[in-house]
């Protein structure tokens, strides 16, 4: 494998990184500005306490799914051997 081959596979996996920790991040402050609105609307803080719950709920879910598809990528290259 070449320098820059090596240097173009390095700078793939940490964009792939930060892309995951972006949508992690994202994921909370959208579900944070859910449950904003529903302690708004209802005057309850048990609308905050939910969405948050729905934004954790959605980081983990796009954890779930980063790990399956690099499982995958793993199996196919392993395949390829």
């Amino acid at each position: 494998m070449s320098q820059k081959s090596k240097k173009i596979n390095t700078a793939i996996k940490a964009a792939d990184s930060l892309s995951l920790g972006i949508s992690i991040v994202v994921a909370v402050l959208i579900g944070f500005g859910i449950g904003w609105g529903l302690k708004e609307l209802t005057g309850s803080n048990w609308g905050l306490g939910i969405g948050i719950f729905i934004g954790v709920g959605a980081a983990i879910n796009n954890i779930y799914k980063a790990y399956k598809s690099q499982v995958k990528s793993y199996e196919e290259f392993k395949e390829k051997r």
